[in-house]
């Protein structure tokens, strides 16, 4: 299965500049197929990586793909959500680096039966932990009112049109179960002068909504956010977001932990991917990096 980790030189380069040191510990709380672990393992040769992932699958995949630094006790993987950072934390600290690669992984997006994708037919589904979390995608549109499913296109999509497609769903005379099934409602709600204005798929934002929702994305990261701000030794913190919700939390957060002078901010601007990898790679093209380096807290600062 392909994975190409985004904006992995400038990952790598923000650890070689702020957090190069012997015996780097580095936690990948998103570890997905383990792009960015095995390339931090492979520049950083005496580093220690953990890896958090809330689908077993990719807990399964990385550790396959990362059995010789496992073997050698370099490498961990453990299936956790993190949103449960601080436990983690604690049990294992400390670490010199956090990185952050949010979203949906390309091996959730290339199979169909996880239903994340509205190019592959399969059924509704869209949980990053089958195992654990319940409520499907078909579950939230069956179950939620039309003004409830219009807040979490618009809030978590930015979608234009969450009301007109909102009662599309839920005046449809059957259930829908499958990613075609919705994207043919989503369809039929939009004329086709707006379908061709939009220079996308129309199903994306309602796709992408939905998975955030079920998945509790926006929660786990304001969680991880409040983890995060407890640090209280020199670390490096780097997340890659791809939508401007996301993007809009790290923010903020970032500069008000400058102005409590908890670290500084390393990405003024946030840092995108150059326009050839957006050619070997598409779905970097939203991507946005930004990055923060804590600092040891001071004595009054504790007061």
């Amino acid at each position: 299965m392909n994975h190409i980790p985004v904006m992995l030189n400038e990952v790598l380069e923000l650890i070689t500049t702020h957090a190069n040191k012997s015996h780097l510990r580095i936690l990948d709380a998103t570890l997905g197929l383990g792009g960015y672990s095995q390339a931090v393992l492979e520049r950083f040769g005496d580093s220690y990586v953990l890896g958090l992932d809330r689908d077993e699958e990719a807990i399964r995949l990385s550790r396959e793909r990362l059995k010789d630094y496992e073997d050698t006790s370099r490498f961990e993987a453990i299936h956790a959500n993190f949103g449960d950072m601080d436990t983690i934390i604690n049990n294992h600290a400390p670490f010199d680096v956090f990185m952050f690669d949010l979203g949906v992984s390309n091996m959730q997006l290339t199979l169909p039966e996880r239903g994340f994708s509205f190019n592959s037919e399969g059924l509704l589904d869209m949980r990053m932990n089958p195992s654990g979390d319940s409520m499907t995608a078909a579950d939230v549109l069956r179950e939620s009112d039309e003004k409830t499913l219009a807040k979490i296109f618009y809030d978590y999509g930015e979608e234009k049109f969450s009301r007109l497609i909102a009662s599309a769903i839920k005046k449809n005379k059957s259930a829908i179960n499958t990613t075609s099934e919705l994207v043919n409602v989503i369809r039929s709600a939009l004329p086709q002068p707006v379908q061709r204005k939009m220079g996308t798929h129309p199903a994306r934002r309602v796709f992408q909504a939905l998975r955030i929702y079920v998945n509790n994305e926006t929660e786990e990261l304001e969680r991880v956010i409040m983890t995060l701000e407890k640090i209280n030794h020199d670390a490096l913190i780097i997340f890659v977001s791809y939508h401007s919700l996301e993007d809009r939390i790290i923010k903020h957060s970032f500069r008000q932990w400058q102005n409590d002078n908890k670290g500084r901010i390393l990405t003024k601007h946030p840092l995108t991917p150059s326009d050839s990898e957006i050619g070997n790679n598409y779905k970097a093209r939203s991507a946005k990096l930004r990055a923060f380096l804590t600092i040891k807290y001071n004595a009054k600062f504790l007061i």
